[in-house]
């Protein structure tokens, strides 16, 4: 059974930092490509980047410059490093592999 569990959100005030963590089981983790997703109260869900499996990386103008996505293969684990954090990043965060999406950790950035 494929599972992915995101962790590492939380309450940070603009400016400041988070690292979100994608853990994958039951799925080969390394011949998947990650993609992060977040989901505003009232709004779609959208695309925030994502990490192929060789590790090439794409991001939505709205967070480069200041978001990071990486991965850890040994670890079976993807991050998204989250800098400089603005009020309008406040929301659930998603991971997703193939077909299989996490339940979400939320991020709040609010002073």
């Amino acid at each position: 059974q494929v599972q992915l569990v995101e962790s590492g959100g939380g309450l940070v005030q603009p400016g400041g930092s988070l690292r979100l963590s994608c853990t994958a089981s039951g799925v080969r983790f390394s011949e998947y490509g990650i993609a992060w997703y977040r989901q505003a109260p009232g709004s779609q869900r959208e695309l925030v980047g994502s990490i192929s499996h060789k590790g090439v990386t794409n991001y939505v103008d709205s967070v480069k410059g200041r978001f990071t996505i990486s991965r850890d293969n040994s670890k079976n684990a993807a991050y998204l490093q989250m800098n400089s954090l603005k009020p309008e990043d406040t929301a659930v965060y998603i991971c997703k592999a193939s077909q299989f999406w996490g339940q979400g950790t939320q991020v709040t950035v609010s002073s």
